[in-house]
């Protein structure tokens, strides 16, 4: 008997999975992975092409080359838990599966204060990137509201390959919330260098076309405001019927099977594993790994041993000459140990290009 196997989404969790399930099956198994592009989107490098940088082209059939793995090119329409059926606005329309991996990703947030939708722009998505990087040439001031990763790494790029651009970073806590204090006092020191303005504890109330209005009701007026202030995920797995938390993310158990559904998978940011993993690449392809061999285990009659989510460090970009990584413990507390500068911007693109190696080559370790 052959197994079907479909994999719904091309990110870092959906190819980890697809990879991974084809190899430890074999011919056992027909592993399809459907996704709306035929490309890779590098996401940790969204804010470099936002900023006018070429990235390098990563076709999905490239990457998937002499992985045994059927790539779909098409939007999914709906999701036939009973039927067990992924449908498609594409041929084959309908994709029967035996077991399904939910890991369609996340969006930038944008409803959850007035005018995001309406005005600003987002990096979470390579169409959302590339609008920011075609209208640079018109724009004099830009305004990133989020202290998270993807605000500190887009106002740093942005500053440093455009040093005539006037940027200002707002964010309603205070920038890299979980860093070290020496991590964040290598942060502010870059944005000084970089002239990038910095207002923490300034929560936003409103965006407009001129720029923004804060809960304090002062004005940051700005040409353009790229919102990072947030994420979520899509609605079908609520809409189809799978159980999900109150931000839309699939309820799973301790092998990241749906609570309600044990055919269905669901990994990387789609997936709620109880508050245990945060939104990034670090976690998806690990966990798309792991839900590939957890796939194995299944079809083999074994019961997957549990998921764990384990830290090593967090790393950010400052621009391509410098960065910070600060090493973390299992639990994603820091730890003293922090690397700067350029060894910190060379050691994080070693990891991006040892990421996308992973992906081209399941069984490397």
């Amino acid at each position: 008997m052959t197994h079907r196997i479909v994999v719904l989404g091309a990110g870092y969790a959906g190819l980890g999975a697809a990879g991974r399930a084809a190899r430890l099956l074999g011919d056992r198994a027909r592993v399809t992975l459907v996704n709306a592009t035929d490309h890779f989107v590098e996401r940790v490098r969204l804010h470099q092409l936002a900023a006018g940088q070429p990235l390098p082209a990563l076709p999905l059939a490239d990457l998937l080359e002499g992985t045994g793995v059927e790539l779909v090119v098409a939007r999914v329409t709906g999701i036939d838990l009973d039927a067990r059926v992924l449908r498609v606005d594409a041929a084959p329309g309908a994709l029967p599966y035996d077991v399904l991996v939910y890991a369609p990703g996340s969006g930038a947030e944008v409803d959850a204060v007035p005018g995001v939708r309406e005005h600003a722009l987002t990096v979470a998505q390579a169409d959302g990137a590339g609008r920011l990087r075609s209208l640079l040439p018109e724009l004099s001031s830009v305004t990133v509201v989020g202290g998270g990763l993807t605000g500190l790494e887009t106002a740093a790029e942005l500053a440093a390959a455009h040093p005539r651009l006037r940027v200002e970073l707002v964010t309603a806590g205070r920038i890299g919330a979980g860093l070290s204090e020496r991590a964040r006092r290598h942060l502010h020191d870059a944005f000084a260098r970089l002239d990038v303005r910095v207002r923490e504890h300034s929560p936003v109330a409103e965006v407009g076309g001129g720029g923004l209005l804060l809960a304090d009701g002062r004005k940051a007026p700005a040409d353009a405001v790229v919102w990072t202030a947030g994420f979520r995920v899509p609605d079908l797995a609520a809409a189809s019927g799978l159980a999900v938390d109150g931000a839309g993310r699939v309820a799973v158990d301790a092998t990241l099977r749906s609570v309600s559904h044990p055919d269905v998978l669901a990994v990387g940011d789609a997936a709620d594993v109880g508050g245990r993993s945060r939104m990034s690449c670090q976690t998806a392809l690990p966990m798309g790994r792991y839900a590939g061999r957890a796939v194995a285990d299944l079809l083999a009659g074994r019961t997957p041993p549990p998921h764990r989510v384990r830290y090593l460090w967090t790393n950010v970009s400052l621009g391509r000459r410098d960065g910070v990584t600060q090493f973390a413990r299992a639990d994603d507390s820091p730890l003293p140990a922090v690397l700067t500068g350029r060894a910190s911007a060379l050691f994080k693109e070693a990891v991006t290009r040892g990421t996308v190696a992973r992906l081209r080559h399941p069984g490397l370790r």
